[in-house]
């Protein structure tokens, strides 16, 4: 069954690469008109430009960091201009470290805290004036939320932070006409190369015997961003290949 966006409107956060490019592409491709932000440009940036440029529709990549209030501002302005409204948003924007504990400066903390959690609530507040009466909000989070690892105490309070701002904001925007879900995606093939032990690691856990990749989590967006979801609310949904 192909899922169909046409006349829908969409902002992707970290929609330059990975799992993140994967949802932009996903969105453009159903029909959907797509602005989506990077932080870092380059060659992944522009492939995707030259990409979207193929789909139909109008899709436009811009720089901005969602841990400025600037960038925010300016990138919720460009939506205006270029969409007049949004019907979908993907917050995918994140990063990661590996730190020990002991050796985890606050600094380091506020950094991932800062993009992985705090934008969310800065984006989906700043877009509230453009979202309708049926917009889909889609956090990106991580099958580890409540697993908990060792080295990235400040990355899974984040993911696990993300599913309670999901359920909370879910019960205040869903009366709008306002659905907010949240995909916990579990190790994903990205253009990041992990390494054969990781690999085979991360593989051996899972139930499919392999890594997913970056079209599968935008296939779990798609469906929220769709109709067919309409019913589909304060959900965290499962894409960790049956770890």
């Amino acid at each position: 069954m192909t899922i169909s966006l046409e006349g829908k409107k969409a902002l992707v956060t970290g929609g330059g690469r990975g799992i993140g490019g994967a949802i932009t592409l996903a969105l453009a491709r159903a029909g959907a008109d797509v602005v989506a932000c990077y932080r870092d440009g380059g060659d992944h940036v522009d492939r995707l430009a030259e990409t979207l440029a193929g789909t139909s529709g109008k899709h436009h990549l811009m720089r901005a960091d969602v841990t400025r209030a600037e960038d925010v501002e300016a990138l919720i302005q460009t939506c205006r201009d270029r969409l007049g409204a949004l019907d979908v948003l993907v917050n995918n924007a994140g990063v990661i470290s590996h730190v020990p504990f002991a050796e985890l400066t606050p600094a380091e903390w506020h950094r991932v805290v800062d993009t992985n959690l705090t934008s969310v609530f800065t984006v989906v507040q700043a877009a509230l004036p453009l979202l309708s009466g049926n917009s889909s909000v889609i956090n990106i989070g991580s099958g580890s939320a409540f697993v908990g690892l060792a080295l990235r105490a400040h990355y899974t309070a984040t993911k696990a932070g993300l599913v309670g701002l999901t359920r909370s904001m879910n019960r205040e925007l869903g009366p709008r006409g306002i659905r907010v879900n949240v995909i916990s995606p579990g190790v994903v093939q990205t253009e990041k190369e992990l390494s054969p032990e990781i690999v085979a690691r991360y593989t051996a856990m899972t139930s499919v015997g392999r890594l997913g990749r970056p079209e599968e989590i935008a296939n779990v967006a798609l469906f929220l961003a769709s109709d067919l979801s309409s019913y589909i609310a304060g959900a965290d949904i499962d894409a960790i290949g049956g770890i």
